[in-house]
């Protein structure tokens, strides 16, 4: 008895260790190696599986569970970035829609890697962490406006590269979603029309297509498979022609609701919807019906399926009738079952796109198992039902940059005020330079206004970097949308570079440029404080002129080899730090920003004169240009040197008196001082003339 007993124990044993060894060979079969970058995204994840052949995604999996998606933003989208260069996000998506995790895969944008710093950008993308992809994602909103919207907040100084971040984040999600995902369907762009009606009866309602007739014939049924006929011939009589008959109806469409029930019963309707829901009436007049005899209220009808594109709808019993007799305004058919469903806004149902209601007989194929036959009945509902959404329309339609270009129109606007003021002071100049006191005080506001509104509020600074990308994408393909998306710099492109073959470079470095508006202010404070100016020599200077040349040789010569050298670089500009992040920056950039400007304290716009690529740029398309506006008399330079030792800041006259227009910031100094008579030396020079004395001459001795 002893023995039995042991062997049993030893049999049991064995059969435990069996069972063990191999729940840990399958747990082992479905363990493989995780990517780290798939790992840091699904930190759970025991494997992964294949990339699926329809779109390029790759499942990810905890043993035998599908957690969700790993896919990259580059594979659905390639929104432009600031830099020219879309970005290239890589995105985890669970089965439920919401985001796992992100991570940045690769971007160009130069204010994250030259500026702000990585840091910001991955601040800004965990904001989408464990959000669902079917929420309204509204970046940097100033208040919130709505209550269906998840708002984010945005990262100052680069609204445009987080807008098209988003824009890459969300699309590329939703393709995923709606590939993969149970319950996503591409969003409709129309509503139901309120105020489309007309009195129709139950019959033309049908003939019109506003209510659907399903009709399915015993015929259809002698095709199928055995199983399929005997169970129909359970539920009803093999001998009728007719097995089932169906109509539907969305009492939610005004013309059907309001044609169908009685004024009290289509109120009572509305009271029991939730916003954005939808009451679809269903009555089965002969044969098999859509529910069961176990069928319990406020449950989905369990021979009844909606779909729309491959999805299934949610569709519950609203529980109209249970306490409530039906009340219609008209004959109806005689119907066996009438239920109203009730189909939830988050289902994602769109009325004005095709979609199938389909009747389900259950049949056993084998002993214990169960199937079902689906008899489809696919419609599009007319589109006279249904109008343009003006929001859904707006927001789908709208490039982003027209979005930019929308909230950015009072600093547009002020912007081309003062574009057309500083085009009317330049046309105008010659009567103007008379008026000494006003000049100076417009060149005053101006150097103000550049400074603080378009460069630190405006962020309309413009920069080499400009110069090289616009090359490096007239090479690979020019596309105008990369340009628009910063609408005060495209705005100010234009202008410049119009104005560069009509005044020549003078017009932005003089009167455009907040940088060199700063370094002109600082000019102005070392003249107050008296502190005594460093003079180049003319020989020096004209060497450390040709300088800023080889500067933008060098970077043009680099952006086409790396751009993202180039634009470390391009660093060379003090733009970003001082007026693009207002200093608060790492202390070598700021450093370096600072050192330049106190050398405006001693050298007059040293950067503007010998170091400035884009100066230097602007100075090759605007050498020759068609007006040249500053006046010269033939006595300047010869005698005359005022204006080239006093006047000139920039030392852009030549020994002889004629402008350098290459150099030339067109300040206007030399002109105000030239028609003031008060000011300039030649009108002097004429008045108090000294006779020359006569050589030889003797004065006679008197007598």
């Amino acid at each position: 008895m002893c023995a039995a007993y042991f062997f049993m124990f030893k049999a049991l044993l064995f059969l435990f260790a069996t069972i063990i060894s191999i729940s840990l060979a399958h747990a082992q079969s479905d363990a493989t190696e995780i990517p780290e970058d798939v790992h840091q995204l699904f930190p759970t994840a025991t494997r992964v599986g294949t990339a699926h052949t329809d779109i390029n995604v790759i499942p990810v999996y905890q043993l035998q569970q599908l957690l969700g998606y790993v896919f990259e933003s580059k594979d659905f989208v390639d929104f432009i970035g600031f830099s020219g260069k879309p970005v290239n996000v890589l995105i985890g998506l669970d089965t439920q829609g919401n985001f796992a995790d992100l991570a940045i895969k690769k971007h160009s944008e130069p204010i994250f890697l030259h500026g702000l710093g990585e840091q910001s950008l991955r601040d800004f993308i965990a904001q989408y962490k464990s959000h669902n992809v079917k929420e309204r994602f509204v970046v940097g909103g100033k208040s919130h406006v709505g209550k269906n919207a998840t708002y984010f907040d945005g990262v100052t100084k680069a609204t445009v590269s987080v807008l098209v971040i988003n824009d890459t984040i969300v699309t590329s999600a939703l393709a995923v979603a709606r590939a993969k995902l149970d319950g996503f369907v591409l969003p409709s762009t129309r509503i139901i029309n309120p105020d489309y009606f007309e009195t129709l009866t139950f019959e033309q309602l049908v003939t019109a297509g506003y209510i659907q007739k399903q009709t399915i014939y015993r015929s259809e049924i002698d095709d199928l498979p055995t199983e399929v006929i005997d169970a129909a011939n359970a539920f009803t009589d093999p001998q009728k022609s007719i097995f089932s008959e169906h109509f539907f109806g969305f009492l939610s469409l005004p013309i059907v609701g309001k044609n169908l029930l009685r004024e009290e019963e289509y109120l009572r309707l509305q009271e029991s919807l939730k916003p954005g829901e939808v009451a679809l009436l269903v009555l089965n007049t002969q044969g098999f019906s859509f529910v069961s005899d176990e069928f319990i209220p406020q449950t989905a009808p369990e021979f009844f399926r909606l779909s729309q594109s491959a999805f299934t709808i949610d569709a519950r019993d609203l529980d109209f009738y249970s306490f409530y007799d039906p009340s219609f305004k008209q004959s109806m058919p005689e119907f066996e079952t009438i239920k109203v469903l009730r189909i939830k806004s988050q289902g994602g149902l769109s009325l004005d796109q095709e979609m199938t209601v389909s009747i389900s007989l259950p049949f056993s194929p084998r002993f214990m198992e169960q199937d079902e036959h689906l008899f489809n009945h696919t419609f599009l509902l007319p589109d006279a039902l249904f109008m343009e959404n003006p929001e859904a329309q707006q927001s789908a339609s709208v490039p982003l940059w027209q979005q930019l270009w929308q909230s950015r129109w009072l600093e547009l606007s002020i912007t081309l005020v003062y574009l057309v003021a500083l085009s009317l002071f330049f046309g105008f100049q010659r009567k103007l330079m008379k008026y000494t006191r006003m000049v100076h005080v417009v060149r005053g506001a101006s150097l103000l206004f550049v400074l603080f509104f378009i460069g630190f509020y405006a962020q309309g600074q413009l920069s080499v970097v400009n110069i090289y990308t616009l090359l490096l994408d007239l090479a690979d393909g020019f596309s105008i949308e990369v340009y628009l998306l910063d609408p005060v710099i495209f705005v100010l492109w234009c202008f410049v570079f119009v104005s560069l073959f009509i005044v020549g470079r003078g017009l932005y470095c003089g009167w455009l440029c907040p940088f060199g508006a700063l370094q002109e202010i600082m000019a102005i404070v070392a003249q107050k404080l008296k502190i005594r100016q460093i003079r180049i020599k003319p020989k020096h200077h004209k060497y450390a002129q040709k300088l800023k040349y080889v500067v933008l040789v060098g970077l043009v010569a680099t952006s086409f080899y790396s751009l993202t050298l180039a634009e470390k670089l391009a660093e060379v500009e003090p733009f970003k730090t001082s007026i693009t992040l207002h200093f608060a920056r790492y202390w070598p950039f700021v450093l370096y920003a600072l050192l330049l400007l106190g050398l405006s304290l001693k050298i007059h716009k040293v950067y503007c004169r010998y170091l400035c690529p884009l100066g230097a740029g602007l100075a090759v398309l605007g050498r020759f240009p068609l007006v040249k506006l500053l006046e010269r008399r033939k006595e300047c330079g010869s005698p005359c040197q005022l204006c080239k030792q006093k006047k000139c800041g920039i030392d852009a006259i030549e020994q002889d008196g004629s402008i350098d227009y290459a150099e030339c910031v067109q300040c206007f100094e030399c002109v105000v001082t030239l028609d003031n008579p008060n000011l300039c030396k030649i009108d002097k020079y004429k008045k108090n003339k000294v006779q020359t004395r006569v050589k030889n001459f003797h004065p006679v001795r008197a007598e």
